[in-house]
């Protein structure tokens, strides 16, 4: 992990089009400003992990449960038009 010291006003780049701008500072939080490119997500990593966690609860349907849904599900004999 690279670590860099900044102040407010001051910024960083990661690459040539990304550029993270502290903006505000205090004793608990860290206010900044991240100027990307649209095609370039930004996520907060609570975001991300919770979005790969409902992916993953997604995936695993146990299969007892399947068989329920396929038992209230009606049946089609014929396609519809």
């Amino acid at each position: 992990m690279l670590v860099i010291r900044r102040r407010p006003g001051e910024s960083l780049w990661i690459g040539s089009d990304i550029e993270i701008e502290i903006l505000d500072c205090s004793h608990s939080q860290v206010k900044l400003g991240i100027r990307a490119p649209k095609k370039i997500p930004v996520l907060r990593n609570e975001i991300r992990v919770t979005g790969e966690q409902n992916r993953i609860a997604a995936c695993e349907i146990p299969a007892e449960a399947m068989t329920r849904l396929r038992a209230i599900l009606p049946r089609e004999t014929e396609p519809r038009a």
